[in-house]
């Protein structure tokens, strides 16, 4: 094993990392698996016999929360592969460990198609598995480069997220079609024999990576000074530190929620309190902490707080994008395919759940037109691409993505048979919105974080989509209350009309505030000297 003192990686001729092949290998096939599965979930589960106790007017609804809240699952469980890595094992143990455990889940998928307990123990162990290794890997990635080839990271970031895609658009493509003529068990099955596929190729190139070792016991940790900020001695009890305090005593009281909103929702509501109370108190007076810790270190809690608040700013984007695999897909069924036109490839796409594969094949056009024609003829005319940017316009396009698929749920309402091809449109918008926030989000976050965080914080990173679809699952919820069906009622929408257009808004109203935070981050480097 070969650690990260005598880097293999580090080329002083700036040239691309010969292990690179590697992680980018075990990523394309761990994407098939992963969205081959996700992408079939919901048309799954509403015509299982897992929901068959249901009246069937309710399936749709209880299958979009059982796929939100295994998305919420799979981008929770990063802060655990994380802190495993960060402290104990390191990235390359964690992630050949939990990525077995992911193959069990996917192996429970194709045994217990209906069997309720046995089908939702594969969902868990795929999210622990999946959410596990998803900050460690793209983390992993940037451990390969140094300040000599640093440059090429982008471009392997991209080449990193074009993978991604590649494995997504043949598994969205067809899955749906071997879920249809072979049934569940080999349509779960598939996907989990790509992902034990995964597995082998990273463990093959085990002797070529750099290898960074797990942080020692660092007494002047993020914890350790967000402790000494908030409790250290200090004229005073400090407004920060009442703050935290409420934060703290609002989390623990959430659990209280539990009976009425579930665990899951009742949890991420009290750590998200928890997360933005106690850091904004902590904000508020980190220099208490100078007493007992170098500058160095309060100003690296300083940088992680900031980046905190820009995934924050993110959240609306997953909430919108995630519903692509639910709400975008149920919508579809009630289109009309058209077949009779002698342009829509009917030999190919033959169900509303394969429009999915747009957007995995428009992420790997993309990426290069943006690369190679948008942002060098920005720049020439002046405007500078900067992440902050990127990631800001996404938002924007996410949401305008979001007003189209409004316009043609009115088209649908209105009784006319509406062709399946105008999703089209939706999709365009929105995997253009991808690739401005979620590719430039890979390089931000490791760029942006000290280096004992940074399996941390790309965890965090991870879990602004938990927040995301957090927001769908409460936003559901909430239009199933009788006075606010009624308020719907009274606009003349329909609630799936409603919904879209609320969705829309909600992400022009993030992008505005992601603006105006932009425009005073100072942008960070935290890449290896050696």
């Amino acid at each position: 094993m070969t650690n990260a003192a005598a880097p293999p990686g580090a080329d002083p001729t700036g040239r691309l990392p010969r292990q690179i092949p590697y992680i980018i290998g075990n990523e394309a096939c761990e994407r098939f698996s992963f969205y081959g599965m996700r992408n079939i979930l919901v048309p799954f589960l509403v015509s299982s016999i897992l929901l068959a106790y249901l009246p069937e007017a309710e399936r749709e609804g209880t299958a979009k929360d059982v796929f939100h809240t295994f998305v919420i699952g799979v981008y929770f469980f990063p802060l655990l592969g994380g802190w495993l890595s960060d402290r104990f094992f390191g990235k390359y143990n964690t992630v050949l460990w939990l990525s077995l455990v992911y193959c069990a889940g996917h192996a429970c998928l194709a045994l217990f198609e209906d069997n309720r307990n046995g089908f939702y123990t594969g969902l868990f162990l795929i999210a622990l598995g999946s959410g596990g290794i998803k900050p460690l890997v793209s983390a992993f990635v940037g451990d390969q480069f140094d300040q000599s080839n640093k440059s090429l990271a982008k471009v392997v970031y991209d080449a990193f997220y074009w993978t991604i895609n590649f494995g997504s658009f043949f598994a969205s493509l067809l899955m749906p079609i071997f879920l249809r003529n072979y049934g569940p068990s080999v349509a779960f099955g598939i996907p989990g024999l790509l992902m034990f596929v995964a597995t082998v190729v990273f463990w093959a190139g085990r002797h070529k990576y750099v290898h960074v070792p797990p942080s020692p016991p660092d007494p002047d940790s993020f914890l350790k000074v967000v402790r000494s900020a908030l409790l250290g001695p200090a004229p005073g009890k400090g407004a920060g530190t009442l703050l935290a305090g409420i934060g703290v005593v609002l989390a623990l009281a959430s659990l209280a929620l539990i009976p009425s909103m579930g665990f899951v929702k009742a949890v991420l509501i009290g750590l998200g309190l928890l997360i933005a109370l106690v850091g904004s108190g902590a904000s508020m007076q980190l220099e208490r902490a100078g007493a007992k810790h170098p500058q160095q270190a309060i100003e690296g809690v300083r940088a992680v707080l900031r980046v905190l608040i820009v995934f924050a700013l993110v959240t609306p984007f997953w909430s919108l994008f995630d519903q692509k695999a639910s709400t975008w897909v149920l919508q579809g069924q009630t289109m009309h395919i058209p077949h009779e036109a002698w342009w829509w490839p009917s030999w190919l796409v033959v169900t509303a759940g394969q429009m999915q594969a747009l957007n995995p094949i428009m992420v790997m056009l993309l990426i290069p037109f943006n690369n190679l024609v948008l942002y060098p003829l920005l720049r020439r005319a002046g405007f500078e691409t900067t992440a902050l940017r990127r990631m800001g316009f996404g938002i924007a396009f996410s949401g305008l993505a979001w007003v189209v698929a409004g316009l043609i749920q009115l088209w649908i309402d209105g009784g006319d048979p509406v062709s399946l091809a105008w999703q089209v449109l939706p999709y365009l918008l929105l995997t253009f919105g991808e690739v401005l926030v979620s590719a430039t989000g890979l390089e931000f976050a490791y760029s942006q974080a000290p280096r004992a965080m940074k399996g941390v914080i790309m965890s965090f990173w991870l879990l602004s989509v938990s927040y995301g679809n957090l927001w769908v699952l409460l936003t559901n919820a909430g239009v199933r209350h009788p006075a606010v069906i009624e308020r719907i009622a009274a606009t003349g929408l329909s609630e799936n009309a409603f919904l879209m257009f609320f969705f829309a808004v909600f992400a022009f109203v993030a992008a505005l505030a992601f603006a105006l935070y932009a425009r005073r981050y100072p942008m960070q480097d935290n890449y290896r000297t050696t």
